[in-house]
C-alpha cells in the first residue's frame, strides 16, 4: 500500500516483498514460487486482477480530477479522526473506503509490482480455499490492512491506496500453507548476483521483519510525507493468517498444509 501526498503528486509504493533491499536487506525477489501448479482455474485471482486493472485505467482517464477521486475513495485517517464523520457520510461512506482503497494505485510500477506478487502467491492460496472463500479472504486481509494503517497513522491527512495490504495477507496465508515451497531470489554478493532458492518461510519471514523495522520507524516520524504504508502490510499479513484460520475452520478439512 502507498500513502499519496495530498499535494497532487502520487507516490508509487514498492510492493510488499518485491524488493527486500529497501531496508538494506540485499535480496531481490525475481518471480517464482516453486510449488505444485494449481490444478484449477484461479477465477477469484483473475477477478481481483481485472478489478485492479479496470480501476487503474479509470484513474488514468480522470486527468485533473484524479486527485479529487483519490481523496474521495482512498482511506484517509484524518476523516476518521474527525468528530461526526460517521454522521456526515453515513455507514456506506464510512466503510466503503476500506475496500475501494485496495483497488486504487499510484502509478504503473505500483500496480504492476502488486499484481505480479499477487499472481505469484495467490493462485496456490486460492486453490486451497476455493474461488468464493479466496475472494472473502482477500477482502478480509485488505480490511485488516486498512485498520492497522488507520491505527498507525491516526489523524494523518495522507490518503492510503494500494492492494499490497491485501496481498500481504495472501503472502501470510502462503507462508502457513506452503512453508517449505522454494522462492527464487536474487542475492547480490559484492559485484556478483546469484539466484538462490529460499524456503517460503525464510523469504516471507525476512520480508515481515523489514516491514516491522520500517513500521517502527514510521511510528516515530510525523507521517505527513507519504510513502509506503508499512503497517498496512503488517496488518494485512497478520490478518491474512487469521482469515485463513477462520475460513479453514469452515472448510470441513478441505485445506492441506505442506
Amino acid at each position: 500500500c502507498g500513502e499519496t501526498p495530498s499535494s497532487g503528486a502520487t507516490t508509487g509504493a514498492i510492493t510488499a516483498g518485491a524488493i527486500l533491499g529497501i531496508l538494506n536487506v540485499p535480496v531481490l525477489f525475481v518471480g517464482a514460487a516453486l510449488v505444485a501448479i494449481s490444478m484449477h482455474w484461479s477465477l477469484g485471482l483473475l477477478l481481483v486482477i481485472a478489478a485492479n486493472a479496470l480501476a487503474f485505467l479509470y484513474e488514468l482517464s480522470l486527468g485533473r480530477q484524479l486527485q479529487q477521486f483519490i481523496v474521495a475513495n482512498a482511506l484517509v485517517p484524518l476523516k476518521y479522526a474527525s468528530p461526526g464523520h460517521l454522521d456526515h457520510v453515513g455507514m456506506y461512506g464510512f466503510v466503503a473506503p476500506f475496500f475501494s482503497s485496495m483497488f486504487l494505485h499510484g502509478g504503473w510500477m505500483h500496480i504492476i509490482s502488486n499484481m505480479w506478487m499477487l499472481w505469484i502467491f495467490g493462485d496456490n492460496v486460492e486453490d486451497r480455499l476455493g474461488h468464493g472463500r479466496f475472494l472473502v479472504f482477500y477482502l478480509l486481509s485488505g480490511l485488516a490492512a486498512g485498520l492497522a494503517q488507520l491505527w498507525a497513522s491516526w489523524a494523518s491527512p495522507i490518503p492510503m491506496i494500494g492492494a499490497s495490504g491485501a496481498i500481504a495477507g495472501v503472502m501470510g496465508a502462503y507462508m502457513v500453507l506452503f512453508p517449505h515451497a522454494r522462492v527464487l531470489t536474487l542475492v547480490p554478493i559484492f559485484v556478483m548476483i546469484r539466484v538462490i532458492e529460499l524456503p517460503a518461510w525464510v523469504f516471507l519471514g525476512i520480508w515481515l521483519w523489514t516491514q516491522l523495522q520500517a513500521g517502527a520507524m514510521a511510528l516515530r516520524s510525523s507521517g505527513l510525507s507519504g510513502g509506503v504504508a508499512w503497517w498496512a502490510h503488517i496488518g494485512g499479513f497478520v490478518g491474512g493468517i487469521a482469515a485463513l484460520g477462520l475460513l479453514a475452520g469452515r472448510s470441513r478439512g478441505r485445506l492441506r498444509y505442506d
